[in-house]
């Protein structure tokens, strides 16, 4: 049986979010266990060093958050055929590009004047349930802004970054961005995307610089998209 796009595409998102899901679940199921009376253990985090109590929970230091993932980002000026950015912008909100990639978006409180233009919510790439002070990327800027955004990149350049997570110079990004699935989309649906992306307002705006582990962070960030730290200040 031959599988339209749409099916594929929509595949693909289920199968992130169950990963996602799936992920969250396994890190969740290895903390620090209950029950029986192993006081050396039960006094123990993940990483190996006492708790206050051996009641308290790696997950004690996050809420959680509900992202928002549906976005009306306007087409303000555009060179591509109306097809074509139409089908972009279809396919850029089936695939949630907004969630990460407008600041807010991420805790549920999207920021209407930066749709698309970066985010100041990072995520966790190492994980903050063993490591106290977790690495964080904070998605990048993909309006067409000439000094903080995509607006001197080509074409070419973009759908080489969806299609195999490698920018426009030569670096290869972590697969928070899920590239390896966006690897299959057809040419003609990742130049759609790009013609989108190039089409909406550009946002003048510089994200905050991604943090090593065991690094000090100074704006907030989720983890897997749905906790949130309850250490760093508030938006």
């Amino acid at each position: 049986m031959q599988i339209t796009r749409h099916q594929w595409v929509s595949s693909l998102r289920r199968n992130v979010v169950l990963a996602t899901c799936l992920t969250l679940s396994a890190c969740v199921g290895s903390g620090v266990g209950s029950g029986g009376n192993d006081e050396s253990k039960a006094s123990l985090n993940p990483t190996g060093s006492p708790l206050d109590s051996p009641l308290d929970s790696p997950l004690d230091k996050y809420e959680q958050v509900t992202p928002v993932t549906l976005f009306d980002a306007e087409v303000v000026t555009s060179q591509y055929p109306v097809e074509q950015v139409q089908r972009g912008k279809y396919l850029v909100e089936l695939l949630a590009c907004g969630t990460c990639h407008t600041d807010g978006a991420l805790v549920g409180r999207p920021n209407d004047e930066r749709l698309y233009g970066g985010s100041n919510v990072g995520i966790a790439y190492s994980n903050p349930l063993r490591v106290q002070s977790p690495a964080i990327v904070y998605p990048a800027n993909i309006t067409p802004d000439d000094l903080t955004g995509i607006g001197l990149w080509r074409d070419e350049d973009l759908v080489r970054l969806i299609r195999t997570g490698v920018d426009n110079h030569g670096r290869r990004q972590l697969s928070i961005m899920p590239w390896p699935g966006y690897g299959r989309l057809h040419s003609e649906d990742a130049y759609a995307i790009a013609a989108f992306l190039r089409s909406i307002k550009p946002v003048r705006h510089v994200v905050p610089v991604a943090v090593e582990e065991n690094q000090p962070n100074l704006a907030p960030y989720v983890h897997f998209g749905v906790y949130r730290s309850r250490q760093v200040s508030d938006l």
